[in-house]
């Protein structure tokens, strides 16, 4: 029997991943999703495993290439929104974004910002960036829409001189520095792997 629950992860991606994970290990296989809605089905306990995948600093095209060619390499996948905003036509501008994805709409890669990846277990680590170039690369990339929201936040709050805006400024750091430390960690490994 098909289970249906209603969760809304935003930008905590580690948490939507590892939830994904709880629900493969207990039997539960993703079938579906919408904007708040996850639907699953019935599977062998642990027989899938998930990752969740930030893909918004990508162009439309760039996103459906990435996901056919996790496709291509046997795995299923799901486009997931990031916001729960449900109105038609809009338009957002990314600068951080590669070219291409600078300007997200509904018809590009507005609500299509994750892709959750699902691979069958095979006993071995599902990773879908394996080298530390493509982790740092990852990394930073995930940093960049935080150091753009404080940049942001702080600029208006400056100018404006309201406190009201110290209300993005501090989460939006708080996500800067999440992502330094991943990124400082991510070095340290590979200088003591070097040595």
């Amino acid at each position: 029997m098909n289970k249906k629950f209603y969760r809304f992860y935003g930008g905590l991606i580690a948490l939507q991943e590892a939830w994904l994970n709880k629900m493969a290990a207990s039997g539960y296989r993703l079938t579906r999703t919408t904007k708040a809605m996850y639907e699953f089905e019935p599977c062998r306990p642990g027989q899938y495993q998930y990752r969740v995948e930030f893909i918004a600093h990508k162009s439309r095209q760039g996103g459906e290439d990435y996901a056919r060619f996790l496709t291509d390499c046997g795995c299923q996948v799901f486009f997931k929104n990031i916001n729960l905003n449900y109105s038609f036509g809009k338009v957002v501008g990314r600068p951080w974004a590669e070219p291409g994805g600078r300007l997200a709409s509904t018809a590009t890669t507005y609500n299509r910002e994750l892709l959750i990846v699902e691979k069958e277990n095979d006993g071995k680590a599902f990773e879908l960036h394996t080298t530390l170039a493509d982790k740092l690369a990852y990394c930073k990339i995930q940093q960049k829409p935080w150091l753009f929201l404080f940049l942001v936040s702080a600029g208006c709050g400056l100018l404006f001189r309201q406190a009201a805006w110290a209300f993005f400024a501090l989460p939006s750091l708080a996500g800067l520095i999440v992502y330094e430390v991943k990124c400082a960690k991510l070095k340290k490994n590979a200088d003591l792997t070097e040595e």
